[in-house]
Parts: C-alpha cells; sequence; structure tokens
C-alpha cells in the first residue's frame, strides 16, 4: 500500500517544523544562562534534523504540488506546530492573534490550492 503524496508530504513537515520550533526557539528557554554560540550550535545540531525531514518532504511533495504550494503548506503547519509549542513549551498566554493569523493562512491555502 503506497501512502499518498499529500500524507507523506504533510506528515514530513509537520515533524520538520517540530525540530526546526525546537531550534529557532527552544533556546530562549533552555538555554538562556549560556553564551548565544552554545545555544546556536545546538540549535544548528536540532536544526540538521529539521533538513533531513524537510528536503524529504518537499522533494515528495514537489511531484505532485507546485512550490508556491508547498511554501503555503509550510506556512500553515508552521503556525499549528509554532501555537502550541508558544502556549505549552514556552508557557505564552493564547492570543485572539493566533485564530487571526491562523484564518490568513486559511485564506493562503485556499487561494493557492483551488485551481
Amino acid at each position: 500500500m503506497q501512502i499518498p503524496v499529500i500524507v507523506q508530504t504533510v506528515g514530513l513537515l509537520t515533524l520538520s517544523n517540530v525540530f526546526m520550533t525546537i531550534a529557532w526557539y527552544g533556546h530562549l528557554k533552555s538555554l538562556s544562562s549560556k553564551a548565544w554560540w552554545i545555544a546556536a550550535l545546538i540549535s544548528w545540531g536540532i536544526a540538521l534534523f529539521e533538513y533531513m525531514l524537510q528536503v524529504p518532504a518537499n522533494r515528495i511533495g514537489y511531484s505532485q504540488y507546485s512550490l508556491a504550494q508547498l511554501k503555503i503548506m509550510q506556512e500553515a503547519i508552521t503556525l499549528t506546530v509554532f501555537v502550541p509549542f508558544a502556549m505549552f513549551y514556552m508557557n505564552q498566554p493564547f492570543k485572539l492573534d493566533y485564530v487571526w493569523a491562523g484564518l490568513c493562512l486559511v485564506g493562503a491555502v485556499y487561494f493557492i490550492f483551488r485551481s
């Protein structure tokens, strides 16, 4: 049984985004007392796993979707990963702006995939 391209792409991009979000923002909480270059090195190490998932995700996705569709898909996934990360790991309060941003991305998804 072949896994559909959309499932492979979204799954890999979601996992990639988990690593990306941790690499980009996790150091703000967990490494705030360390020198910036230590945080950068650790973040680059985490980002390696992001790229190991993101590159195949985009290659698989590009077999069926346009570059623009992949980019908008990535941005929508990023927000769905970032909001729980911000709230549960970084202890940031939920903001209604997350809803508005999400609705804007839903619009972007609609327009990029409608044709």
